[in-house]
């Protein structure tokens, strides 16, 4: 998994590594968050999730391997992900208005920043029991804008490893045209096809550590196991777009408003 960390403390990425990520499709920055700002996003986190602060996503909701059948089933009622993060405290906004952040997502879309208030703007809450496996998938799925030119910025608020579920990812995917039929009906990339499981086995974990940020194309394609450690496993994602890139009319992207993002000089 490559990482960033001679430029941690830089202001943002060099060509080298844009050129890098456009061709992965992701990079990890470590400890790109501050220590105080990982501790009070995650302070919050554990609050809302244990208070139900609603607007959130059950477990059961999604149907996927190891999540409850229903919400009335045994553990129906765990939470995957709280969702509207950004409007939850304000300390959201100050982390999205990080100039270390900007400027380096600016760096990669080579445009000025908008954040859509509709897609990821989570927390991601995987809990140690009921948790579930998220299949290969792209995130531009159920996504719609004229280009599927995104990226997510995932901040880690504690150790994210294979033990409890940290992401995999498969490099330079983002790249790759596909089949419809490379697909399921629910379009994950289905594991039963011989050419899908040559590029499954590239697969790279993406070991984060608190405050550690992975940036990721939300075409590339990303997988995570259910959590099986003790303990929950607390990230916050955003999504970005260049500002030319619109979402398309009456679809859900538009469902929300979007967060216009100051560029950095």
């Amino acid at each position: 998994m490559h990482t960033a960390s001679d430029l941690t403390n830089e202001p943002g990425f060099t060509a080298d590594q844009i050129a890098e990520f456009h061709q992965r499709g992701y990079m990890i920055v470590p400890q790109l968050a501050a220590a105080e700002t990982v501790s009070a996003l995650h302070m919050i986190a554990q609050e809302h999730l244990q208070k139900s602060i609603p607007p959130f996503e059950y477990e059961a909701d999604t149907h996927y391997p190891g999540a409850p059948d229903s919400r009335e089933a045994s553990g129906g009622h765990t939470i995957r992900r709280l969702l509207r993060a950004q409007s939850r405290d304000y300390r959201f906004t100050d982390w999205l208005l990080q100039p270390s952040l900007r400027l380096r997502l600016q760096q990669l879309l080579d445009a000025p920043l908008v954040m859509p208030l509709a897609h990821h703007n989570c927390i991601m809450t995987k809990q140690p029991a009921h948790s579930s496996d998220t299949g290969w998938h792209q995130d531009i799925r159920y996504w719609n804008f004229h280009r599927p030119e995104l990226i997510n910025a995932w901040l880690a608020l504690g150790p994210e490893g294979e033990e409890n579920g940290c992401l995999r990812l498969i490099p330079g995917t983002h790249r790759m045209p596909f089949a419809t039929e490379q697909f399921d009906d629910r379009l994950f990339f289905r594991e039963d096809l011989a050419q899908n499981q040559a590029l499954i086995r590239e697969q790279v974990t993406a070991v984060l550590e608190p405050g550690d940020v992975l940036f990721f194309h939300a075409r590339i394609l990303h997988a995570a196991t259910r959590n099986y450690a003790e303990q929950t496993k607390f990230s916050v994602v955003f999504s970005f777009r260049p500002e030319d890139n619109h979402p398309l009319p009456g679809t859900r992207s538009t469902s929300l408003p979007e967060l216009l993002i100051p560029s950095v000089d």
